[in-house]
């Protein structure tokens, strides 16, 4: 508020509203809005609501106009000596001045007290975006490091998948290899067991008649395990891996004895 505002505001601290119509004026210079002058001074004894001075004499609180007629302006100083006329007014003048004196305090206060509070938020708002800076450090850290560890086992994996289409590959050989080898005992065997199973034809050695082969069974496939190093298929049973190398073997051949056919 400045001397060229008319418009003075009410002194009670949670209004701060400007002043229309009437208005309470106490001693100790200070004025209110109608509204909280009479709820403060409707008690006894009466108390300032801005300064908490007692306000005990007759004059100490005085409702006033603060728009009043012409009338009134025009009576209301009639008759006094033009020295109390001048006290009036300097007085009137005095009660003005101090209104904006307080005024002006009141908004620097507030001012004060806003940058105080804006530093202090700023300090904390600075303190919150170094924690932030640290952590987003840290989780940047965190990121490379999986991102290491994400290679890593990419890495690991493709060995492991190389390594099992080899794996795989050799198994498919050995397979084919054994399938055709299988057969070849097959049809080497029905061609014996044809003619070692002939009526009345026994063996000279033992005079007993050769027992059927027994089919063979291709060797079982087995899933990798974690580690990669599980073997891919297993062995050939005992009996089974002894019929097909007692087969392929060249001395059985030529110890087999020779059958003269009819």
């Amino acid at each position: 508020m400045s001397f060229c505002d008319d418009t003075l505001l009410c002194n009670f601290p949670k209004c701060r509203s400007k002043l229309s119509g009437f208005a309470w004026v106490t001693a100790c210079s200070h004025v209110f809005c109608d509204q909280h002058g009479s709820d403060a001074f409707s008690r006894s004894p009466a108390i300032c609501p801005a300064c908490s001075s007692a306000l005990s004499g007759k004059l100490d609180i005085v409702r006033t106009e603060l728009s009043p007629s012409e009338q009134y302006k025009a009576m209301v100083l009639a008759g006094l000596p033009p020295d109390v006329v001048l006290d009036i007014s300097a007085r009137a003048l005095a009660f003005w001045s101090y209104q904006v004196h307080q005024e002006h305090m009141y908004q620097e206060y507030s001012l004060s007290r806003a940058e105080a509070q804006l530093k202090q938020m700023e300090k904390v708002l600075t303190q919150q975006n170094q924690s932030r800076e640290l952590e987003l450090t840290g989780m940047r850290g965190e990121i490379a490091s999986l991102k290491k560890v994400m290679e890593e086992y990419k890495r690991k994996y493709s060995d492991v998948s190389e390594r099992l289409m080899e794996r795989n590959r050799q198994y498919q050989k050995l397979q084919g290899l054994y399938d055709s080898l299988r057969l070849r005992n097959m049809v080497v065997d029905v061609g014996e067991r044809d003619t070692l199973l002939q009526p009345g034809h026994h063996d000279f050695n033992t005079g007993v008649a050769p027992r059927p082969a027994t089919p063979q069974r291709s060797p079982q496939f087995l899933s990798v395990g974690h580690d990669g190093d599980s073997r891919f298929f297993s062995c050939l049973e005992a009996d089974g891996a002894k019929t097909f190398f007692q087969f392929s073997s060249p001395s059985r051949e030529r110890g087999r004895p020779f059958m003269k056919k009819h």
